[in-house]
């Protein structure tokens, strides 16, 4: 397991959540992204921020978490918006055509906004 791996989750308003990463997300690390991210939908968030900001590295499964999350999301009127600051996941994301799936942003704040 990455032992740069963490992974946290609050409230941000009513119906709003904030998933935040950093380091490796991976087929080691990507169950306690999903277990976080569920626990939020389950508690009535929907609409999420995923700040990938810290991320480093992210693999098919973590890709999966994210999919998977945004159709839970979107099939309860919902929506998703990621935040993107590095190179190597931007390139993970253009290359999967995921860049067309999600909403991205370059700052926490502007995908919040864009979410109120």
């Amino acid at each position: 397991m990455s032992e740069l791996f963490s992974v946290s989750a609050e409230r941000a308003g009513d119906g709003l959540g904030v998933v935040v990463l950093s380091g490796e997300v991976d087929i080691y690390t990507a169950p306690r992204f999903k277990e976080c991210m569920l626990e939020l939908l389950e508690a009535g968030v929907d609409r999420l921020v995923v700040d990938l900001s810290g991320v480093t590295f992210i693999d098919s499964t973590a890709l999966g978490v994210l999919i998977g999350g945004v159709r839970r999301v979107r099939t309860g009127g919902g929506a998703m918006a990621l935040v993107v600051t590095n190179r190597a996941v931007e390139r993970v994301l253009s290359i999967t055509g995921l860049d067309r799936v999600f909403t991205i942003h370059a700052t926490r704040e502007a995908a919040l906004e864009s979410l109120a």
